[in-house]
């Protein structure tokens, strides 16, 4: 069982219980899925840039990405309807776990000038996303050989009912929230 799914199951859950008031653990809040997805707008001019990417994103999340393609074409931006712009992975149960064991434990604390990811990225219906500016922030990735620096979105998808719930839940996962009484 992955780390961080038997730290919900024996320490979250309880204490959600006493903060949320309610007994049944299935009306409590959990996370149910993270996509994280790469757009690649050099990908136009080169598409083996997108490759490039895209094999980063395999060795990050440990899956094969799907390719994402554009709906319209834009003259302006020399795009095409159908051209391949991107890849996103959604990963659910054990890995959607170890990845987030890794991104809160080994990669936020490897980010230049960290001082906490922001609080009100929420959504409104208790779903978080962030952004990483580069993907040589995971230990996955050689620094060395990579050529072309890529950002990615990671957008964490939970049951929950609205964002206090969900900011409770991922505090109690260790995430490392900006304090917003502290400017910088």
């Amino acid at each position: 069982m992955a780390r961080f799914k038997e730290k919900y199951n024996t320490e979250i859950v309880p204490k959600l219980v006493e903060e949320l008031g309610r007994q049944n653990r299935h009306s409590l809040p959990k996370i149910e899925k993270i996509v994280v997805s790469m757009g690649v707008g050099a990908a136009i001019q080169d598409q083996k840039v997108l490759d490039e990417a895209l094999g980063y994103l395999m060795q990050i999340t440990g899956q094969k990405p799907s390719v994402r393609r554009s709906r319209k074409s834009i003259a302006q931006f020399k795009l095409r309807e159908g051209m391949r712009i991107g890849g996103a992975v959604t990963l659910r149960k054990q890995r959607m776990y170890e990845f987030l064991d890794r991104l809160i434990t080994l990669v936020l604390p490897r980010v230049r000038d960290f001082r906490g990811v922001n609080p009100n990225a929420f959504d409104g219906r208790g779903n978080y996303s962030l952004g990483l500016s580069e993907q040589v922030v995971f230990p996955e990735i050689n620094a060395d050989k990579v050529k072309n620096i890529q950002g990615m979105n990671i957008a964490i998808v939970t049951s929950a009912e609205n964002d206090d719930e969900a900011r409770l839940l991922l505090k109690e996962f260790g995430m490392p929230f900006k304090d917003p009484s502290k400017k910088r």
